[in-house]
């Protein structure tokens, strides 16, 4: 059987202590029901299922996203965009390659980059070399590019985009002015009439704003209830 693509697991180590820490309060409650203290005796096991349950909840439903919600979600971000064909699209924190290859299906003469860092803690086996590997097995890789490169300071001249996504990587920047800059470079690269689209399941309105600040108009979805932690997406035009 021909290879699959394999777009991996977003956040395993969240997922991983989620299911951990729930499993484990759930067995204690089980194995130790009350938990006496000198006189005070303590209902551990009301104590422990209800966190414990909303902890293995919580691990589950961003599994079911990762198989599954996050293609759907990538077919709603590209259906905001009203494609020719001939666009040239830039997608930040590419990951595996998800958005970067739903664009590519959609372009003619058109081309498609994706940087990254590379980070295995934001996506089960980050690389190039996976990535490059599922643009293989999707057959698009005469319409891609990869390249290592920083939200916060891009490689690429003013307005050399029509396009640009990016989901679930901004808010990985862990300082405040750092997204903002992220934010001012996705201005910088868009070409006068194209479209950003940025998916995240915080900090949307900051990008909504310093958006707008750089003179783009912008606005914000509602939240996508098919994923898991829910996003929106700031979308932005540049006049």
């Amino acid at each position: 059987m021909p290879p699959k693509p394999d777009y991996g697991i977003d956040a395993p180590g969240v997922i991983r202590n989620l299911l951990v820490i729930g499993a484990a309060l759930i067995i204690s409650g089980i194995v130790f029901p009350t938990i006496h203290l000198g006189n005070v005796t303590i209902l551990w096991s009301r104590s422990a299922f209800w966190p414990g349950g909303s902890c293995l909840l919580g691990g589950l439903l961003m599994l079911v996203y990762a198989k599954w919600g996050k293609f759907r979600h990538r077919d709603r971000m590209l259906n905001m965009v009203g494609w020719r064909g001939d666009e040239r699209v830039l997608d930040i924190g590419t990951g595996r390659g998800l958005l970067l290859i739903g664009a590519a299906r959609r372009l003619t003469t058109g081309r498609g980059t994706g940087i990254d860092v590379w980070s295995t803690k934001d996506l089960s086996s980050n690389s190039l070399e996976r990535t490059q590997a599922n643009i293989e097995i999707e057959g698009v890789q005469a319409k891609v590019d990869l390249k290592s490169d920083d939200a916060r300071k891009l490689s690429f001249p003013d307005a050399s985009f029509d396009v640009v996504l990016s989901n679930l990587c901004i808010h990985n920047i862990p300082e405040a002015e750092g997204r903002a800059q992220a934010c001012r470079e996705i201005a910088r690269v868009l070409k006068p009439g194209g479209i950003a689209l940025i998916s995240d399941f915080i900090n949307t309105g900051v990008y909504q704003k310093t958006l707008a600040d750089c003179g783009l108009k912008v606005s914000r979805t509602q939240i996508n209830p098919l994923t898991f932690p829910w996003l929106r997406v700031v979308g932005a035009e540049k006049p």
